[in-house]
């Protein structure tokens, strides 16, 4: 047995299975981006995908509790998301990512580690800090913090132009046009 073993010396396996994807959301809080997403899940699902959800609240409750919403924290939180994403990708899962994600260097971090072993496909879940925030406006994303929208992003869904249905039916179809998912059930 070997008594001193370290994170970088860990035997890893370069294999990847095929099939992998990250579909990640992003927005402000309160756009639709989670609700989206568990529609857009079990879709994926009926069509024989392994799917994997990594819901910003509940990663920060897991992996990043004790975090704050600072930039350092906030990006130190979505880069965890994003490397989690890039190993569920590689292992041919289909993972939905929905958090907010305020900034494209952050959110290209997890394109980049995502990239090597599948497909990144970013879904802008656009909606405006009014219909957002609601009244709430004091500590909110896009008003006390900046949000950056996403420069060139696979898809852009405008929830208040489409329901939820609808932005999911866009997403499933754009997930079609490339080849990620099968466009029907197999018998």
């Amino acid at each position: 047995m070997t008594d001193n073993i370290h994170a970088a010396e860990h035997p890893e396996s370069d294999r990847v299975r095929s099939g992998g994807f990250t579909l990640w959301f992003t927005g402000l809080s309160g756009a639709g981006k989670t609700t989206i997403a568990h529609i857009v899940g079990p879709e994926l699902d009926r069509r024989g995908l392994v799917v994997e959800y990594l819901d910003g609240d509940n990663v920060r409750m897991h992996l990043s509790k004790g975090l704050g919403f600072s930039k350092e924290d906030r990006d130190t939180h979505i880069e965890r998301v994003g490397w989690v994403a890039s190993r569920l990708t590689r292992q041919g899962g289909a993972v939905i990512t929905a958090a907010i994600s305020p900034y494209e260097e952050t959110r290209q971090q997890a394109r980049d580690w995502v990239e090597p072993v599948g497909t990144f496909v970013e879904v802008y879940v656009k909606a405006s800090v009014e219909e957002c925030a609601k009244g709430e406006i004091k500590e909110f994303t896009g008003v006390s913090d900046p949000y950056e929208e996403p420069e060139n992003p696979e898809l852009v869904v405008d929830t208040e132009l489409l329901s939820a249905e609808e932005s999911a039916a866009a997403v499933v179809a754009r997930l079609e046009e490339l080849g990620l998912v099968p466009a029907e059930v197999a018998a």
